[in-house]
């Protein structure tokens, strides 16, 4: 088969083994994939694939099984499916296993379920899983035009929160769309400010961070009492000081946390919460996929420039 593989920080277009299903496992014929932070990371050689994992990209996928390996019960060749992956994605068939399979939700065509499985157990395994944001709370999102962040946008709106999300000025309006209630232009206003003055001086009860060390300090300022605070990216740096003060007056939590190196266990408990939670809000339309654009597989270099220029609002997707 073909796959985008790494050469020299390059993605190249070749040949690769055919992948065969071990056990537990399904091998699925790729329809589309889609193009994620952590892919452009890998390729700059800064985020290895796991042990174990293919060494190309792609960190989920849609398409239909072509073979069954043994003890798989539940799956059958020729269904359609979407994936979470550990890697492999760019590809033109890729092995998962068996409990990282989820249906393709009912509406969506199979390229657009492509869009959902990294950004869906993302969102859900923090914002609902970890830190329990419940109806009436407040919700600050970093990154809003990102997939990650179209997508906590809508759960959190769904889930009957208030929502605040930073992002260009460029995007407002459709972050709103999706169901924002304050928009925060990062580039010209202190979203601290913003976040207690929306609230009437409480603050955020869950904030969900792609930044990192830039913005630690002040996303503690702006943390509800009892808040909680999920870095799931690193943008702005890696390391900071943090004052256990000021953490310990909100009676706060600061956690950070990573999908990919997760054990099959894990994330087949976590693919399972999404489908028993997420899926029907997609269904009943609540939820649905943003793509702002789709590349030939071949092409995944010029998706990873637009990816790396900020300038797309919601996934960008690979198709065969």
């Amino acid at each position: 088969m073909r796959a985008i593989v790494i050469e020299d920080k390059q993605l190249v277009w070749a040949e690769v083994p055919d992948p065969e299903a071990a056990e537990g496992e399904v091998v699925v014929d790729v329809t589309a994939s889609a193009v994620n932070r952590a892919d452009v990371l890998q390729r700059q050689g800064f985020y290895p694939p796991p042990p174990g994992a293919p060494a190309y990209p792609g960190l989920e996928c849609s398409g239909v099984i072509s073979a069954v390996g043994p003890g798989v019960a539940g799956h059958h060749v020729g269904e359609r499916v979407c994936a979470l992956l550990a890697g492999g994605g760019y590809a033109e068939r890729v092995v998962v296993p068996a409990g990282q399979l989820l249906p393709v939700p009912a509406g969506l065509s199979l390229v657009e379920a492509a869009s959902l499985p990294e950004v869906a157990c993302t969102v859900w395994s923090n914002v609902v899983d970890r830190d329990r944001l419940r109806p009436g709370e407040t919700l600050l999102v970093h990154g809003g035009g990102s997939g990650i962040g179209t997508f906590a946008v809508q759960l959190g709106a769904a889930l009957g929160a208030k929502v605040l999300v930073t992002a260009r000025e460029s995007k407002h309006e459709r972050l709103r769309t999706l169901g924002a209630d304050l928009a925060i232009d990062y580039q010209k206003d202190d979203f601290v400010r913003s976040t207690l003055h929306h609230t009437d001086g409480r603050g955020a009860d869950v904030v969900l961070d792609i930044m990192g060390a830039k913005y630690l300090a002040r996303n503690i300022e702006a943390l509800a009492p009892d808040g909680r605070i999920t870095v799931i990216g690193m943008q702005g740096g890696r390391t900071a000081e943090l004052d256990l003060g000021a953490l310990m007056a909100k009676r706060g939590r600061v956690s950070s946390t990573s999908l990919r190196a997760r054990s099959a266990a894990d994330k087949a408990r976590i693919v399972t919460g999404v489908r028993d939670q997420v899926w029907p809000l997609v269904a009943a339309g609540l939820i649905k996929p943003i793509v702002h654009s789709t590349f030939p597989l071949a092409e995944a270099a010029a998706a990873h420039e637009l990816l790396e220029s900020n300038d797309h609002f919601g996934k960008i997707l690979l198709q065969r």
